[in-house]
């Protein structure tokens, strides 16, 4: 079966040359046979002029025996294989020299005979051969004239069937056989010299095959090196380039499918844990409500009731965040921009937290410089991610910490800076704070109400207003967080 390139290039070639070296061979015997047909009519064309010149071959009408006996002894002794014939002026045969049931036709076409005695006619040219119905050979004739008229023609067929066969040609011939040795030495030359380059041509793709059958093989892992020339070369060596830019984006691509199936497989791990704890703790205590009616005090009742709560709105914000972070993905959102004043936005939210952080012990400052320029962003969305940010803040920041919010403007951009004295973040897990439900871990701090969605929802937010969330931290010191937003 011929699968490879190669070996299809191999056969189309040897088919080819098959091909060419048969027409040659036909053409070479066809125009050999013309020719010599050309070279015996030339020489021979005065041949039956002569004839008739010597003997007076009708006479009144009758054909003259003696004379044409003559004739055909006289052709006998020269050349055994020419037959001569006398024609009437229809063509009609009147008398032969071929033995006797030998002659199969009686009448010869007149149209080549009177072509071959037009003046400047082109040879060779073919007549009827009296001793075979289908065939038609070189001849010459002269026309027979009594008294200055036309009786007859005498027609000599100058070849016989005995040189007919090309076998019997070849066998003859030393200079066709030696023709056709020549003609498959060369073919067969021109084989080996097409199979050579077909070889040397298609090496490196055979060797691009391989590499590429490896590539699959490794289940798109391994890049791929070859040895093309990008900068020069022909279309192999582009092929191959291309090819390694191909499979190093390929595994770009396969590993971050894998990742993001990593995640989302992560994703509903978490969001069923995170969806089932406070689910579970909500159930458990309406049930022990339901339990105890009429056995528990009103203290206790608040108490299951106050964890209930908090468990409901715990459960609230996490659906709330999820739904956020979906809609903030989708292809469809798209940030409203608008030109505003930062500074007034920034002191809004901080008012939002002020009060909680009084109570909880954490001083909150924002001192807004004099000249801010405006910047274009969604509103909205800003207005989340600052609350994301200075929530979080608070959450990890103890009593007597302190949450500072500040703005620095710049030619084309306004940055904001939120910092506080919390706990801080270790650094091997800084870069993953804002990954969908990733929370910092053993710092001492009890976990949000949230599922750790909020920075997520942040960077996202930032995302669509084409900027980027960057943060710096210090373990027991505390952590900033900057960004910045265009000037409209």
């Amino acid at each position: 079966m011929m699968r490879s390139l190669h070996t299809r290039l191999v056969a189309v070639l040897l088919g080819l040359l098959l091909f060419l070296g048969a027409s040659l061979i036909a053409v070479s015997l066809a125009t050999t046979r013309r020719y010599e047909e050309e070279v015996v009519q030339r020489l021979n064309r005065a041949l039956a002029s002569s004839l008739v010149a010597e003997d007076l071959l009708l006479v009144d009408g009758e054909v003259n025996e003696r004379a044409l006996e003559q004739v055909f002894h006289t052709l006998e002794i020269i050349n055994p294989s020419i037959e001569v014939y006398l024609l009437d002026l229809e063509g009609r045969v009147v008398q032969h020299s071929a033995s006797a049931g030998r002659v199969l036709r009686d009448r010869v076409d007149i149209a080549p005979v009177k072509a071959f005695l037009e003046a400047g006619a082109k040879l060779p040219i073919r007549g009827d051969d009296p001793l075979d119905d289908g065939r038609r050979k070189v001849f010459s004739v002269s026309p027979i004239m009594v008294e200055d008229r036309y009786e007859g023609y005498l027609y000599v067929v100058l070849a016989s069937e005995a040189s007919d066969s090309v076998v019997q040609r070849l066998r003859g011939s030393h200079i066709l056989r030696l023709g056709l040795a020549a003609t498959g030495l060369a073919l067969a030359a021109a084989a080996v010299a097409g199979v050579t380059l077909f070889t040397v041509l298609t090496r490196r793709l055979r060797r691009l095959a391989a590499v590429v059958e490896a590539f699959r093989r490794s289940d798109f892992t391994r890049p791929v090196r070859l040895d093309g020339r990008p900068g020069g070369g022909d279309e192999i060596d582009t092929l191959s380039a291309t090819f390694e830019d191909m499979s190093e984006r390929i595994i770009q691509q396969v590993r971050t499918l894998r990742q993001t199936d990593e995640l989302r497989r992560e994703l509903v791990a978490n969001v069923s844990h995170d969806l089932r704890t406070p689910l579970a703790s909500l159930t458990g205590y309406i049930e022990t409500l339901q339990l105890k009616q009429g056995r528990i005090t009103d203290q206790e009742r608040d108490q299951y009731l106050a964890v209930a709560r908090r468990q409901s709105e715990r459960l609230g914000t996490l659906v709330e965040e999820l739904f956020e972070l979906a809609r903030l993905e989708s292809r469809d959102m798209a940030p409203e921009l608008e030109p505003f004043p930062l500074p007034e936005l920034v002191q809004d939210v901080v008012q939002e937290f002020r009060l909680g952080a009084e109570r909880k012990g954490v001083a909150i400052a924002f001192a807004p410089p004099d000249e801010v320029p405006l910047v274009s962003a969604d509103i909205g969305l800003i207005q989340r991610a600052l609350q994301n940010l200075i929530g979080n803040a608070l959450t990890h920041t103890e009593a007597g910490g302190r949450v500072t919010v500040s703005i620095e403007p710049g030619v084309d951009k306004v940055a904001v800076r939120i910092e506080d004295t919390g706990c801080g973040i270790p650094g091997d897990e800084l870069e993953q704070i804002f990954d969908r439900f990733y929370q910092v871990r053993n710092q001492g701090q009890r976990q949000s109400a949230g599922g750790g969605l909020g920075l997520a929802i942040v960077k996202r937010i930032l995302e669509l207003h084409g900027s980027a969330i960057e943060a710096a931290s210090t373990v027991g010191k505390g952590t900033v967080f900057t960004f910045s937003l265009a000037t409209a």
